[in-house]
């Protein structure tokens, strides 16, 4: 689980255990690739065109399905941008670290607070992103896409 508090500074900021979530993810990118996409772990419907998901990552917040392609949750809120962005940082790595051989950074598509993995051999993508909600509260957001048709 992230957490920061005042006291610590930007670069200790505790990310995700990636071991909390990791064969849940690896599992997210597996139904990503297959032939029903995310309709096998749709929930209930939720406003507009998002759905619930019966396949959430531990430790992550508001986990939801948008239309067919894409699947998203928020972590715990963190106290700063700059705790975030340190957060992010930290998140990515255990990502890759947690997906393995075949993911990559687009690092033409990065920014300070924007990061997109992409897989080699499934048309499948992730991003992290850093945001605040309503209650200011910085976020990191990741989404699971599948790109193309």
């Amino acid at each position: 689980m992230i957490e920061a508090t005042a006291a610590q500074t930007s670069d200790s900021a505790k990310p995700h255990e990636a071991r909390q979530y990791c064969s849940e993810l690896q599992e997210v990118t597996g139904v990503a690739v297959s032939k029903s996409r995310f309709t096998s772990i749709a929930g209930k419907p939720r406003e507009g065109n998002f759905l619930d998901t019966t396949l959430a990552l531990p430790g992550w917040n508001d986990c939801s399905l948008y239309g067919t392609r894409s699947y998203t949750c928020d972590s715990p809120g963190l106290p700063s941008r700059e705790a975030a962005e340190a957060a992010q940082a930290a998140t990515l790595r255990e990502l890759k670290a947690c997906l393995g051989a075949g993911w990559s950074e687009a690092l033409d598509r990065a920014s300070p607070n924007y990061v997109v993995l992409h897989n080699a051999w499934h048309p499948v993508s992730i991003t992290l992103s850093t945001d605040e909600t309503e209650q200011r509260q910085h976020v990191i957001r990741i989404t699971i896409f599948r790109r193309g048709n």
